[in-house]
C-alpha cells in the first residue's frame, strides 16, 4: 500500500490537506440516502446536495462504490415534483390557511428511487433528477440536466442529457459489467490498477477476459 497506508472508506477526508473532497458515505445521517464505500464528493457537505427528500415520500438515493461526484451536483428528489395532472399544478396544501388535505402519493408524479451505479463519473454543476438510474461506469458531463436513465459506460451531457456515444465497445462493456471490480476486496483491486488504468483497450480485454476465465 502506497505510504504503508490502507484505504479506508470511513475516512472522511482521505485526501489530506484537502477538506473540500470527501467520501462521502461516513458523512450521511439520512437512512433514505445509501453510498457505496469510495464514492467521493468535490464539497464538504454531500447531503445538502440532495433536495426536496422528504420523509413521507419515502423515495430513496442509491449511490454504488467509486463513484466520482464533482462539486455543484445536485440530485432532485421526489419532492420537487408538482401534481401536474390536475387542473393547477399549485401545491395549496403545503400553505397555511388553504383547504386542500396532502394529496396521496398516488395522485403524485412520483418516479421512483434514483439509482447511480458503481464507478460513475458525475461533472461539476449537473442535475439528476428524480427517479433516473445511470449505469455503471457512465460519465455524464459539467452543466448536464439528466432527466433519463443512461446506460452503463455511457457518456451523456447537455440539457436535457443526450448519449455522445459509448465509452468502449460491446465486448469491452460486457467483460467490465462482468469483472465488477468495484465488488473485489482493496488487495484485489490494487492489484487491477495497471489494468484499470490502462489505455490499451484490447490489451484490456485479453486481460479481463483471462481474469474472468481463471476466477
Amino acid at each position: 500500500m502506497k505510504n504503508g497506508k490502507v484505504p479506508n472508506p470511513n475516512n472522511i477526508n482521505p485526501i489530506s490537506g484537502f477538506n473540500n473532497i470527501i467520501y462521502v458515505k461516513p458523512t450521511i445521517k439520512n437512512p433514505n440516502i445509501i453510498v457505496g464505500d469510495f464514492t467521493y464528493f468535490g464539497d464538504d457537505d454531500f447531503e445538502s446536495s440532495v433536495t426536496h427528500h422528504y420523509d413521507f415520500i419515502g423515495d430513496k438515493l442509491i449511490i454504488g462504490k467509486f463513484c466520482q461526484i464533482a462539486s455543484g451536483v445536485k440530485f432532485i428528489m421526489n419532492g420537487a415534483n408538482h401534481q401536474i395532472n390536475a387542473v393547477s399544478a399549485y401545491p395549496f396544501y403545503i400553505f397555511e390557511g388553504w383547504d386542500q388535505e396532502t394529496p396521496s402519493l398516488s395522485k403524485m408524479p412520483i418516479k421512483g428511487d434514483t439509482i447511480i451505479g458503481n464507478d460513475v463519473w458525475i461533472g461539476q454543476n449537473a442535475t439528476i433528477l428524480p427517479g433516473v438510474h445511470i449505469g455503471d461506469g457512465a460519465i455524464i458531463g459539467l452543466n448536464s440536466v439528466v432527466t433519463k436513465n443512461i446506460e452503463p459506460y455511457t457518456i451523456a451531457a447537455g440539457n436535457p442529457a443526450k448519449v455522445i456515444r459509448k465509452r468502449f465497445d460491446d465486448e469491452l462493456i460486457k467483460l467490465m459489467l462482468k469483472l465488477k471490480w468495484w465488488d473485489k476486496s482493496i488487495k484485489e483491486i490494487n492489484d487491477l490498477i495497471p489494468i484499470l488504468t490502462d489505455n490499451n483497450l484490447e490489451k484490456v480485454k485479453k486481460e479481463i477476459s483471462t481474469l474472468i476465465e481463471n476466477k
